[in-house]
């Protein structure tokens, strides 16, 4: 058994981690029925479409160049990050896209919900 000393500024960082870790260790519940009837409802209605062997949504981004493109994930990366959230994406030159799914429920969740709205808010910024 090994025994470690830390100075109390490692006690204090190791300690918030922790504190941040199990933060995040939290569950996110599922979309429930209401919700998917809802919230969801409202995500494909704004182009969103539900994956058939997942549960996951998928949307695809067309931009006028890879500037714009980029431009847009690094909006997109800001806030997933603030979020704790993050998207699955593939980017080729103009084309960006995204599928989102909150691993910790296994499923859709309010975090897909709320990071899709911000996502097509990101996309109208680049739109003439």
């Amino acid at each position: 058994m090994s025994i470690w000393y830390l100075s109390r500024s490692h006690a204090i960082i190791l300690a918030k981690h922790l504190h941040f870790t199990a933060m995040s260790a939290a569950k996110v519940p599922k979309l429930s029925d209401a919700q998917r009837g809802s919230d969801l409802k409202k995500a494909e209605d704004a182009g969103w479409k539900v994956q058939s062997d997942r549960d996951a949504i998928y949307k695809e981004f067309l931009f006028r160049d890879f500037n714009e493109a980029f431009g847009f994930m690094s909006r997109v990366a800001l806030k997933a990050e603030k979020m704790d959230h993050h998207p699955e994406w593939f980017n080729v030159y103009n084309k960006v896209n995204v599928t989102l799914s909150t691993h910790d429920c296994g499923g859709l969740s309010s975090k897909d919900i709320t990071l899709a709205e911000f996502i097509d808010d990101a996309a109208k910024l680049y739109k003439a």
